[in-house]
């Protein structure tokens, strides 16, 4: 084996390791968030040098605006969920007491046995949510604390990104490893930019869709949703993530249907369930094509870091698959 075949083995290694062990360690967030900044920053660097700017002052000024972006998505987040939760006739709490009035008026229809199991009337209602929430607290508290340890990794993460994208890496200094591995965390940039831009668009086609059929479709067939617009938030945010954000979005879109009617029930199901089989071929185009992979590789993928990982391996599995399939192909091995 030649010295420089040594030095690429070894820098693949430490990447493998080093991708492995952040889904160990909880620190895929930090990653993406980290990945994400950095190739926004370069993308509109080379966006903002071909109007003249300087790449490093293009740098700067692109961290400064996507910094207020995202403290002002932030704030506008928290004052919109606020108001979702309480305000409005598509608040939580409207939707909350239609539930409630659905199955107060449900009762007539159940057995009488199980009609002792349910609450009565909205204060009975109120009651049985109060008792929940406090034997349920420390689930809360517990859940409070993992989504506040998310958020300084996404920030951390965040940071990172930012810096290495002022200072990118090796480029002009280091040894022989230190190449190999410069190469080798640009494939994983590469695989992915990749991966992310394109579940972007199907995301993005995605809610197109979702979205005629909630505000077009269902109210036309005299079954208008509550909450729409956040069911087409939800069905973006959540369509980011591969197979299972579909699934996210699919489960609440079913329930809220259900609490409208069964009919509207089953016609969001029939639809969701067209939608991600014409999506099949949507991902197998965008995805496969832009790292070469079929859609049954990139199922496999997810199902094995799944079983290892949990909800973390399968957001990560196309991304960690795109870079096996990059480094491979780069070494003329498929």
């Amino acid at each position: 084996m030649t010295q420089t075949a040594q030095f690429y083995y070894t820098a693949l290694a430490m990447t493998v390791m080093a991708l492995f062990a952040t889904l160990w360690l909880g620190l895929l967030p930090a990653l993406l968030a980290g990945l994400l900044i950095y190739q926004l920053v370069e993308l509109g660097a080379r966006t903002l040098e071909r109007v003249g700017f300087i790449p490093s002052t293009g740098k700067i000024i692109l961290l400064l605006i996507v910094g207020g972006l995202l403290a002002t998505a932030c704030a506008a987040g928290l004052n919109a969920l606020v108001s979702q939760i309480s305000d409005g006739p598509e608040s939580f709490v409207a939707l909350l007491q239609k539930m409630a009035d659905i199955v107060t008026t449900a009762q007539t229809y159940l057995p009488i046995w199980s009609q002792a199991y349910l609450p009565a009337n909205i204060d009975e209602w109120q009651v049985a949510a109060s008792e929940w929430l406090r034997e349920n607290a420390r689930h809360f508290s517990a859940f409070g604390q993992e989504v506040g340890v998310l958020i300084i990794h996404v920030l951390i993460g965040l940071i990172i990104g930012g810096l290495i994208a002022l200072n990118p890496g090796f480029q002009t200094k280091g040894g022989p490893l230190a190449k190999a591995l410069e190469e080798r965390v640009e494939f994983v940039n590469i695989a992915f930019r990749n991966i992310v831009f394109s579940q972007i668009r199907i995301s993005a086609l995605n809610t197109f869709l979702t979205a005629i059929f909630l505000v077009v479709v269902l109210p036309q067939l005299g079954h208008p949703l509550p909450l729409t617009k956040a069911l087409i938030a939800v069905t973006f945010f959540a369509g980011l993530l591969p197979v299972i954000g579909n699934l996210i979005s699919n489960t609440v879109i079913f329930i809220i249907a259900l609490s409208v009617s069964p009919l509207a029930a089953v016609g969001a199901l029939i639809f969701l369930i067209v939608l991600h089989k014409l999506e099949y071929f949507v991902n197998a185009h965008i995805i496969g094509t832009r790292i070469n992979a079929k859609a049954w590789e990139l199922l496999i993928a997810m199902i094995v870091m799944e079983a290892a990982f949990g909800v973390a391996g399968v957001v990560a599995a196309p991304i960690y698959y795109a870079f096996i399939k990059r480094e491979l192909t780069a070494r003329k091995l498929i």
